[in-house]
């Protein structure tokens, strides 16, 4: 799977992760086709011939991997839960990540946050860091997530400007939106948001005892009712509507990653996308 994404994305990858640090190595003449952006404009006055600026970029990245793993996200219904695309994500990511020469980190949330993995790099480091997931106990409950406290931990204890994954169902108390944009204030901020199908719509199955994967309170729902289906497709839609805006105003990228989804289609979907944005993106601040 890594060797097949790290093929498909190739050139992708410096527009998916970059660097930190550029550093001035020459001047030349301007080619068709070079970037407008790096024309220094000071030498092509003097010389009266568009001179373009060329960089040596810093392509060493620290990446991190807040990893949620409350009892929420020990839900699923198709292939997996979701902490298993969790864990695929990161072993994929990690990997990947790693096979540049650049050193991941993870800090692991559940009822508080349990542990921080330093960053390293080498393909040891990445299998001791899933090993470490995989052997993380599962809790039958525990009180309600609040994600502010992971986000506030990787704030004061990630100091340089890092590569930061927050990997969660974003199932949480509210108010965690204001730490997360002070967090991408300073990084580079990339979330993974896990779901499952039956988040956002029921089947008609009958009645159905539900649980509360935190609390462990207990329901039990007549699914026969369209009514009731509706207004449950309802309440999932304006919760996704409520994280897109969250996700906006803290300036983060956000990727929905599904137990139904492959793993591969999904960052390379989401990879294209980003590389079209900073595309566009680039195009309005010429144009401006």
């Amino acid at each position: 799977m890594i060797r097949r994404l790290d093929g498909i994305l190739q050139g992708d990858y410096r527009s998916l992760f970059y660097g930190f640090g550029l550093d001035l190595a020459d001047l030349r003449e301007y080619q068709p086709g070079d970037d407008i952006r790096y024309i220094d404009w000071n030498v092509t006055a003097r010389v009266a011939t568009p001179y373009i600026r060329q960089y040596v970029e810093d392509r060493d990245i620290t990446a991190w991997f807040l990893l949620d793993q409350s009892p929420s996200v020990d839900f699923g219904t198709v292939n997996s839960l979701k902490r298993d695309c969790l864990i695929d994500f990161v072993t994929v990511l990690a990997r990947l990540l790693t096979r540049h020469g650049n050193r991941v980190g993870a800090i692991l949330y559940n009822r508080q946050v349990e542990r921080v993995i330093p960053a390293r790099g080498g393909r040891l480091h990445v299998l001791r860091l899933i090993n470490d997931l995989i052997e993380q106990p599962r809790l039958p409950g525990a009180p309600f997530t609040d994600l502010s406290a992971l986000f506030e931990t990787a704030f004061r204890m990630i100091r340089r400007r890092s590569l930061v994954f927050v990997v969660s169902d974003f199932i949480s108390a509210p108010g965690w939106e204001r730490s997360l944009g002070l967090l991408s204030h300073r990084h580079e901020v990339l979330a993974v948001r896990l779901s499952d199908p039956r988040e956002t719509e029921l089947p008609d199955i009958g009645l159905v005892l539900m649980q509360d994967a935190e609390t462990g309170e207990q329901l039990y729902v007549d699914t026969h009712d369209r009514r009731f289906r509706q207004r449950f497709q309802k309440a999932s839609q304006q919760r996704q509507a409520a994280l897109d805006s969250a996700f906006r105003r803290a300036r983060v990228d956000a990727l929905s990653l599904s137990t139904k989804d492959d793993l591969v289609r999904a960052i390379v979907s989401f990879a294209a996308r980003r590389k079209q944005r900073k595309q566009i993106s680039n195009v309005k601040s010429i144009k401006c």
